[in-house]
């Protein structure tokens, strides 16, 4: 299906779905200050070939959905949460799968916190606590420290932002496994040809919280699949432990060598998990 521009609440998102709308519906969130593009097209039809109605959509300030002036966003994270469900409104779905990486995974969390009618499930990757919890989380790797304090990159210029996103592509995959680079190269491209204004998706680094809800954790009562990498510099293998640990019923997935973010080495293990695990409500199907 081609990209359409859904209007809620004045709010102009961009989405795109696949598959069958009869089918139990599966909402893809991806990390702040990244498109929907990062959900790769190939993975969205394979998991919606196994038999998911799947949305992808651009968060405010990627792609082409509603774009507001660098450093002046005229929202917060909490609007970013509600984005979720709007993006839900916009195709007639009152609930849905949640499936959320990086910072995606921690707006699925508190859509679940927040409004659980709307929340069928979660699959939660490459992300850590939503709410910050008694547990002291390791920080990101020294390796990945070193790359964003000395990264220097003119958002005006598109060459320069592409040659930061790989790079920094690279430095998330964790290096443990062989880095494609050229299909980094041609999503980045891509996603900043796509852009109304690139240099805008910065914003997300900066917005004040809202009202994002302050429960436990533990009181998310859908069934939750963790998925975590061994190599995720970002967010090391002990912030997806601490997360499956807290959610009640969670259940962790450990991707060996896996860096931050869906790859696509792992999707012939991500795409069946995600199958199995938002089948719950099919019955015997």
């Amino acid at each position: 299906m081609a990209e359409r521009v859904v209007e809620v609440d004045g709010v102009q998102l961009c989405t795109e779905s696949f598959g069958d709308r009869s089918d139990p519906p599966v909402l893809l969130i991806m990390g702040t200050g990244a498109s929907m593009l990062w959900w790769e097209e190939g993975f969205c039809r394979t998991l919606a070939g196994g038999g998911r109605f799947v949305i992808r959509y651009d968060h405010r300030d990627t792609g082409r959905s509603v774009t507001y002036e660098p450093g002046r966003p005229g929202y917060t994270g909490a609007d970013l949460v509600a984005d979720a469900a709007r993006v839900l409104d916009a195709h007639g779905i009152p609930a849905a799968h949640l499936v959320g990486v990086s910072a995606g995974g921690a707006l699925a969390q508190q859509l679940a916190l927040g409004d659980a009618g709307r929340v069928l499930s979660l699959v939660l990757i490459s992300t850590s606590c939503a709410v910050p919890g008694d547990r002291e989380l390791p920080a990101p790797t020294e390796e990945f420290m070193r790359f964003v304090s000395a990264v220097r990159v003119d958002w005006s210029d598109a060459a320069s932002v592409i040659e930061y996103q790989v790079a920094y592509a690279r430095v998330l995959a964790g290096g443990r496994r062989p880095f494609d680079e050229t299909a980094a190269r041609t999503l980045v491209r891509h996603d900043v040809e796509r852009a109304h204004d690139f240099a805008s998706a910065r914003n997300h680094d900066s917005l004040p919280d809202g009202e994002l809800s302050r429960a436990s954790l533990s009181s998310i009562a859908v069934p939750t699949l963790v998925i975590h990498g061994t190599a995720d510099p970002l967010f090391p293998l002990r912030h997806g432990e601490a997360l499956a640990e807290q959610v009640a019923g969670g259940r962790l997935l450990v991707l060996k060598d896996a860096g931050h973010g869906v790859e696509r080495a792992d999707w012939a293990t991500i795409v069946p998990a995600i199958l199995e695990h938002t089948a719950a409500d099919m019955g015997a199907g």
